[in-house]
């Protein structure tokens, strides 16, 4: 059976394969590439439409459980750089 995951931006379960596992570290969203790394997560798909979803009606700050803001900015980046790469574009 193949674990299955719920993502936080569009509410749609997936394969947790075809989902990014997110943890906040000191108010700061990371990806978590391996999905090991300890700490409470989130899972969303590596697409801008969720990311940005999950950012506006604040569902990571709720799924991670942290008091207060998120710094989303340094996750925007490497998300849309990672974007940049998978499409080919330059």
């Amino acid at each position: 059976m193949v674990p299955v995951r719920t993502c936080v931006g569009c509410r749609t379960r997936a394969p947790r394969s075809t989902l990014l596992r997110v943890v906040a570290v000191d108010s700061h969203l990371v990806a978590d590439e391996r999905a090991s790394m300890p700490g409470r997560g989130a899972w969303v798909h590596e697409t801008q439409e969720c990311v940005e979803a999950a950012i506006r009606r604040r569902a990571f700050v709720r799924a991670l459980r942290v008091s207060g803001p998120l710094d989303t900015q340094t996750f925007e980046k490497r998300l849309n750089g990672y974007g940049n790469k998978v499409n080919g574009s330059k």
